[in-house]
């Protein structure tokens, strides 16, 4: 089949790198891409928000399925506009999309499917926002209603630093903490059928021990030692699968990747959030493992044809993803910044290390690779156990260089030398 993905980051670099390994890919586009992916697909220029103009893309290509890759198209309708035209599309509509694009959407399906969460409070008003975090109380949890490309959540016991937060975001979810490690699930779904993914986590912290700012995400590992190996069946059950029956209740079925960011709590398993399309950077780790043909499943997925599926396979081996983030990041980030080292990966480290591109650009005259964004490469190696993956993806990274770029150096750390006791992460971070 003939693929489109829409996107540029490091997610869809993973996405495209898994379906140029699919044997029954015969043409893969990206628009617009980065310069790694360009390596493995051909890239188009087009304004991944402009729903007409993707699924005039996506006819003029003759694609049999578009994978839409990050959250804002999903939520402006370009899954909807692709449908429209006749060709399939991994992603769903606009209107299943808020699910991630309104946390107080998202509240209302997960009271009304009975799905295990926080208590919240939707604030609107400086009134609602003070009676809010006087009702929880340290530490403040306050989301911004809307997207916030993963960096509008504030979890602080500074009560100044959280109404200061929450008063500039307007409409704001306020919520009690969830004690616990953080875990991503995935679940590839037609709106009917529920496939879960391995699950990974993830580090939002800018800095080693979690500290500093919220970022997009600085690194990821997989599997978890440490969760309870009944925990994916647990959460399609009690999460996922609810989830997706009550929004085909509504009316509005929710077809493509279902994102559940949970809590493991000292009281069970809860939903923190939802997305709406794979994370970035859980997925890098997460395809790293899966040995199941890509584009088969996204189009099924896409075709409403998910329960002829077989079983998905996965490598009994562990991945991890190392972020390498610019300057300054997650402030503004400084760019046009020489990546070096790349070749050297490619020559040394490949195939158990590669480097997946998030924000980069191709130099026109010199051919060099820059820098283009806050988040600029996602470092990822696999191995047979988390150590070894961990050893293989910081050598890789030690041969990469980005004047003035910063990384943590213990993603997974805990969780390969502890096992089944290391569990790590802060929630809500």
């Amino acid at each position: 089949m003939k693929v489109l993905v829409i996107g540029g980051g490091a997610r869809e670099h993973a996405l495209c790198r898994s379906l140029s390994l699919d044997p029954d890919v015969t043409a893969l586009h990206c628009a617009p891409g980065n310069a790694g992916i360009a390596e493995v697909a051909e890239l188009h220029a087009v304004d991944a928000l402009d729903g007409a103009a993707v699924a005039a893309l996506a006819a003029t290509l003759e694609a049999d399925l578009v994978v839409v890759g990050p959250e804002a198209p999903l939520v402006a309708g370009v899954a909807d506009a692709v449908r429209a035209r006749g060709i399939p599309a991994f992603g769903p509509s606009a209107e299943a999309a808020q699910l991630e694009g309104s946390k107080a959407f998202a509240k209302d399906v997960m009271a009304a499917a009975n799905v295990p969460t926080a208590r919240a409070y939707v604030c609107t008003t400086p009134a609602e926002v003070d009676e809010a975090l006087d009702a929880f109380g340290p530490p403040y949890v306050v989301k911004d209603d809307g997207l916030a490309a993963g960096k509008g959540v504030v979890v602080t016991s500074d009560l100044a630093a959280a109404r200061e937060h929450a008063l500039a975001c307007g409409r704001v979810v306020i919520e009690e903490f969830l004690d616990g490690p953080e875990v991503s699930l995935f679940a590839v779904t037609d709106g009917e059928t529920v496939v879960p993914l391995q699950p990974a986590q993830d580090f939002k912290r800018a800095y080693d021990g979690d500290e500093g700012p919220n970022t997009g995400g600085m690194g990821a590992y997989s599997p978890l030692p440490w969760a309870d190996h009944a925990l994916v069946d647990e959460v399609v059950a009690t999460v996922c699968q609810p989830t997706v029956d009550e929004l085909r209740r509504r009316g509005t079925p929710f077809s493509g990747l279902l994102y559940a960011g949970l809590a493991i709590t000292s009281r069970g398993v809860r939903v923190i959030e939802f997305n709406a399309r794979f994370g970035d950077p859980e997925t890098q780790v997460v395809l790293a493992r899966l040995k199941t043909p890509l584009a088969g499943l996204l189009k099924a997925a896409a075709t409403g044809a998910l329960a002829a599926e077989p079983p998905l396979r996965w490598s009994d081996g562990a991945a991890v993803t190392v972020v390498i983030a610019s300057h300054n990041y997650p402030g503004t980030p400084r760019t046009g910044d020489p990546i070096t080292g790349l070749d050297e990966v490619a020559a040394e480290d490949a195939p158990t290390a590669y480097v997946l591109h998030a924000g980069t650009k191709r130099d026109g005259a010199s051919g060099d690779v820059l820098s283009a964004g806050g988040r600029v490469l996602s470092v990822t190696a696999s191995g047979s156990d988390l150590a070894k993956a961990r050893e293989r993806v910081y050598q890789a990274v030690s041969r990469i260089g980005l004047d003035g770029s910063h990384h943590r150096t213990d993603i997974a750390a805990k969780a390969a030398t502890e096992g089944a006791g290391g569990a790590e992460g802060a929630v809500g971070a």
